[in-house]
């Protein structure tokens, strides 16, 4: 890959020669921004090499803010689909492509890509903390934010704040109470308009109260949503498994998320039954925690045998690749729900092994048989 990079450079540098012989006095901005792209593909690793080269041949030919779009796009699918550490390294060219352009370009094209770089931003955030990188994810929020406000767009920076208070529900380290206001002041962001970011926000507010226990507030929040998502255009077969929109898989694992915490057993079986059968097969990971939310549900009515074996045959049949800390965080609810008295069963001893390392039954055994 490096070699056929490097031989890529004369075509680079070919580029830019050929465009400012062209271009005269009309656009130096553009050649600055395009100088800098060839400077990066220079000295940069070779994955970013390809990536300045590619993007130095959109400023060329004047699609740059447009192509950042389609890649904000494409990575909303990415996000359910591909490896963390692929999306990692890929967000990484990216992103070092991305703020060379952006240091380089102002008015209309600076905002367009700083509105690219805040959701690329929120990825890089979400696969740090579900990686058990938490304080990591919690800078990357920061810097979306900053993109968000760069790029002069209140839905973009409604989305990030969406976000923040969603994963805020997942992370130990952030006191529930703080990401609650945090979301009040998101709220003021969404002027009256319905969006999918204005949903994501809701459900997390929603999340939030019933973890707090203000089980009234939770359900009017709910409550909300629903009435948020029935104004939304309906999404589009194949755009369900985006990050960007707000399915009605989203809303029903969001309902069964409050129910489940509240106690509402009755509501929060059939949004499971309903997230379990629209969910699309790239959605595996989040198919577990709801039905992760089933067993927390089956311990609170008194079934704890049964919940516990459900918790560990549905973390079984996840490949391991998907055991995020997001997933951890589901399936302690599960024994948070246990009765003091029913903390010592094997079952559960052996569903907190799964959580902590992810081990399965052979090897706790086989583990156990060595020592």
């Amino acid at each position: 890959l490096a070699t056929a990079c490097d031989r890529a450079l004369d075509t680079g540098g070919m580029l830019v020669e050929a465009y400012e012989r062209h271009a005269g006095e009309v656009d130096m901005h553009r050649r600055t921004v395009l100088r800098a792209l060839s400077g990066l593909a220079v000295s940069a690793p070779a994955l970013t090499k390809l990536e300045a080269l590619r993007h130095g041949m959109g400023v060329a030919i004047e699609a740059d803010a447009d192509e950042w779009e389609k890649v904000v796009a494409d990575y909303g699918f990415a996000f359910y689909q591909k490896p963390r550490a692929f999306l990692l390294e890929q967000l990484t060219a990216d992103l070092t492509v991305l703020q060379t352009m952006i240091a380089n370009s102002s008015g209309g094209r600076r905002a367009r890509l700083s509105d690219a770089a805040a959701h690329l931003s929120v990825l890089v955030s979400g696969l740090l903390f579900h990686a058990g990188q938490p304080e990591l994810a919690r800078r990357w929020r920061r810097t979306a934010r900053q993109a968000a406000a760069d790029s002069h767009n209140t839905q973009t920076e409604l989305m990030v704040r969406a976000w923040e208070v969603v994963d805020g529900c997942y992370d130990r380290g952030q006191d529930p109470m703080v990401v609650l206001d945090l979301s009040d002041e998101a709220l003021a962001l969404a002027a009256g308009r319905v969006s999918p970011a204005l949903a994501n926000l809701h459900g997390g507010r929603a999340q939030l109260l019933a973890m707090l226990g203000r089980k009234a507030e939770a359900r009017t929040e709910m409550q909300r949503v629903v009435d948020i998502t029935a104004q939304l255009p309906e999404v589009k077969a194949g755009e369900d498994e985006s990050l960007w929109t707000w399915p009605e898989h989203r809303l029903r694992h969001t309902e069964s998320f409050v129910y489940t915490h509240i106690g509402d057993v009755t509501a929060a079986s059939a949004a499971q039954d309903r997230a379990v059968a629209l969910y699309p097969p790239s959605h595996a990971r989040l198919r577990t925690q709801v039905e992760l939310h089933r067993a927390t549900c089956l311990i609170r009515e008194g079934h704890i045998p049964d919940g516990l074996r459900h918790a560990a045959d549905v973390l079984d049949r996840l490949p391991t690749e998907h055991h995020t800390d997001t997933l951890r965080a589901v399936a302690r609810e599960v024994l948070a729900a246990l009765p003091e008295r029913e903390t010592t069963r094997p079952a559960a001893a052996e569903l907190r092994v799964r959580i902590i390392d992810g081990s399965r039954p052979a090897e706790i055994s086989s583990r156990e048989a060595v020592e």
